[in-house]
């Protein structure tokens, strides 16, 4: 069976205090739900090997989830002097109806500002939209981002539900090599290209916090959900440090995206890199944990 991405089901976060990072995305973004319960052990096993606790809560923003996990013991926490550019920057795009009122929000809540002078106008070759970069309380960098009518996925134009965030529409990731990992998220996981930018100017230094920057933008959709997608970063100007080759899943920096797919069993021969085994979860689905070729982390879920 050829592999074939289906949808991008949550972004995972690894968080210090489950109540503090879940207090936060409701309060300052607008997600809802959190109830933390302990992980299926299959799925524990999987992210943090045999002995670790993993307690999990699933927040939801319109259509999108997200899931924030604790380990215990604890991993390393979110380098302190880190930059988009670094190779383990994954940030998750929240879309607004309404910026500035979203951006004071956030600002209320103690969100720690990437974007220098505020939320930044992007020029018509990028988008015209509207967006601010910024960091929650354990240091994982998120954008807030605002479509004009007519651009962005048709749901974002959906009339208004009177929410500030309305979902999120994708999670990018930095990396070294566009070529290399687009061809790892089509050729081996099964996304489809959708566009390909530079994105450089006076703008793009704004919203990334850094200078003479000049960074390629890659859109990759699943098959089935085309909302949220995943986005490649890959910075040629000011290039970033590599990721550490021992980062783990119990590390604050170390987002996963999970995926859906048809062709598990394929996908996992096909890799070169090391993978998991495959577990079986307690509903019967099986998944696996992978890494792209700049270290990013990609559980896999079948489509059973």
């Amino acid at each position: 069976m050829t592999a074939r991405a289906l949808r991008l089901s949550r972004v995972g976060r690894t968080v210090a205090d489950l109540s503090r990072a879940a207090a936060f995305y409701r309060d300052a973004l607008g997600f809802t739900g959190g109830d933390a319960i302990e992980a299926d052990p299959g799925w524990a096993e999987m992210l943090g090997g045999p002995g670790v606790r993993v307690r999990t809560c699933r927040l939801r923003l319109g259509r999108q989830e997200m899931e924030l996990a604790e380990f215990d013991p604890p991993g390393a926490p979110y380098p302190s002097d880190s930059t988009a550019a670094d190779l383990w920057f994954q940030h998750i795009a929240i879309v607004t109806s309404d910026m500035d009122a979203a951006y004071q929000r956030l600002m209320a809540h103690g969100a720690i500002a990437i974007s220098r002078n505020g939320p930044q106008l992007l020029p018509p070759s990028t988008g015209r939209v509207r967006a601010f970069k910024f960091r929650d309380p354990d240091g994982h960098p998120l954008e807030l981002i605002q479509f004009p009518l007519g651009t962005g996925d048709p749901v974002w134009q959906e009339p208004a539900s009177g929410a500030l965030t309305i979902g999120f529409d994708h999670s990018a990731l930095s990396i070294a090599d566009a070529a290399r990992s687009i061809g790892f998220y089509t050729g081996v996981l099964g996304f489809a290209l959708a566009s390909q930018q530079v994105n450089t100017g006076p703008e793009q230094d704004r919203l990334d916090g850094l200078a003479g920057v000049a960074v390629d933008v890659v859109a990759l959709r699943p098959m089935r959900a085309p909302t949220p997608h995943v986005e490649l970063l890959g910075y040629r100007t000011p290039r970033g440090r590599a990721a550490p080759a021992t980062l783990r899943p119990s590390d604050i920096a170390a987002d996963r995206l999970i995926v859906q797919v048809e062709g598990l069993a394929g996908i996992l021969e096909a890799l070169r890199a090391p993978a998991s085994e495959i577990v079986t979860l307690a509903d019967g689905k099986r998944a696996a944990l992978v890494r792209d070729p700049d270290g990013h982390l990609v559980v896999l879920t079948d489509n059973a």
